[in-house]
């Protein structure tokens, strides 16, 4: 009679908490589908100043090349400024790694 006991409580307290836990998986699924998402809005960007006219690029003109400003300098140092100590940007390239010269059309 005591072993039925413990067990007809044991079945109280499990079906308590499989209906809690039925209730609140039914609660957060209706929660979930009742939900409306706010998307938050960006603010227009503020006016700033124009930027100072000292320092503006070069004038492009159609047609002609594209200015730099500064002028590019090439990675290789010619052989003059190698000998007055320049150093190249880049390391040279391994025999392998360095093609034929491409034919002129």
């Amino acid at each position: 009679m005591l072993d039925d006991r413990k067990r007809r409580a044991d079945f109280v307290i499990a079906s308590v908490m499989l209906a809690a836990g039925l209730m609140l998986t039914g609660f957060s699924l209706v929660s979930a589908t009742r939900t409306n998402v706010h998307l938050a809005q960006v603010t227009p960007p503020t006016q700033t100043s124009p930027p100072a006219s000292d320092n503006k690029p070069a004038e492009s003109k159609p047609g002609g090349t594209r200015p730099t400003t500064p002028a590019p300098e090439p990675a290789r140092p010619d052989t003059a400024a190698q000998k007055e100590g320049a150093k190249a940007a880049l390391p040279p390239a391994p025999p392998e790694k360095i093609a034929p010269p491409m034919e002129k059309k």
